[in-house]
């Protein structure tokens, strides 16, 4: 379904008219709301989305982004802040996915101020992921930035947290009680570790708090003309940690709807907004293609590749042999 700024949209239709009632959204709908993300969000109820995950603009000057101070850039977003609490029911969870702020070489972590900010509206932090990969842009006058942060907040103390679809392989299953009632018996579980706050299915080591996670670049087979595209498998982490089936799970900047595969994957239901037609219709698009089988996802948990050694551009090349430190 896709609606627009101009329609008084409840969400309970698959074809985009407005109607009367709650929010009811069919089990096999996605709503695509082209237009600002705080018009779609003031026509929501308060309480119907299980989490909220997204990765909000940067206004660093991209394609979709009209460059502000930082302050500016803030003060912007509270109200949509403000919104995304109303909706989000008291047993949820809100993941914000941040980098860095630049201005003349200077970095500023965003998510050092988004945190004081739901922080200030009553939200609770339960983790702070660090998500690297391994490309990016190269910087010339400091180290290239090669991760950002996902900042997990609940709405209580209450909230849903799915362990078994997150378990991790234990990295000595064999282990077995040495004392007590059990002893001689295995330790672990039988279905994985408990991550804690760690994921390391997606890192090499779940105490470094890290997400190896490729990043969508050229040979990604999920990169689309989107300038600022995150993988999918990012957000499915997260949905299969913090909801519940048929949940409903909201990204107010969605962009071409990764966060709607992602759901889609899921079996969860999906909210979006973005701005320009283009992507909603790409997200549109790629929704028809994952179901009937002709979209490329990258596979949940999927080793980071890693170089032989063997292939022509891991090698050195010849001219470089020569040279001197």
């Amino acid at each position: 379904m896709v609606g627009n700024s101009q329609g008084a949209l409840k969400l309970g239709e698959a074809d985009g008219r407005p109607v009367e009632g709650t929010f009811s959204l069919k089990s096999d709908a996605h709503v695509i709301w082209e237009g600002d993300a705080l018009d779609l969000l003031r026509t929501m109820p308060e309480e119907t989305v299980q989490l909220v995950i997204t990765s909000p603009p940067y206004n660093i000057g991209k394609i979709y982004e009209n460059p502000t101070s930082l302050e500016e850039y803030l003060e912007k977003q509270l109200p949509i802040v403000d919104e995304l609490i109303r909706v989000l029911k008291p047993g949820g969870s809100l993941c914000w996915q941040v980098g860095n702020y630049v201005n003349k070489g200077e970095i500023v972590p965003l998510d050092i101020p988004y945190y004081n900010i739901f922080k200030r509206r009553g939200l609770k932090l339960r983790n702070r992921m660090v998500w690297t990969f391994g490309h990016g842009l190269h910087a010339s006058k400091r180290f290239s930035g090669r991760y950002e942060t996902i900042l997990w907040f609940t709405k209580s103390d209450d909230y849903t947290f799915n362990l078994d679809p997150v378990r991790v392989p234990s990295k000595y299953p064999g282990k077995r009680n040495w004392k007590g009632e059990n002893k001689g018996q295995p330790s672990g579980n039988p279905l994985g570790k408990n991550p804690s706050d760690i994921w390391t299915f997606v890192a090499q080591d779940w105490e470094k708090e890290i997400w190896d996670i490729p990043n969508v670049k050229a040979n990604h087979p999920e990169k689309t003309n989107h300038p600022c595209q995150y993988p999918v498998e990012l957000v499915q982490r997260c949905i299969l940690a913090l909801t519940d089936k048929d949940d409903v799970v909201l990204d107010p900047f969605g962009g071409i709807g990764s966060s709607l595969l992602a759901a889609e994957s899921c079996d969860r239901r999906g909210v979006m907004a973005d701005l320009f037609a283009e992507y909603c219709e790409l997200a549109a698009d790629r929704i028809t293609q994952y179901r009937d089988g002709t979209l490329k996802i990258r596979p949940i948990g999927k080793p980071v590749h890693v170089p032989t050694g063997k292939e022509k551009v891991s090698q050195v090349p010849d001219e470089w042999l020569d040279l001197k430190p």
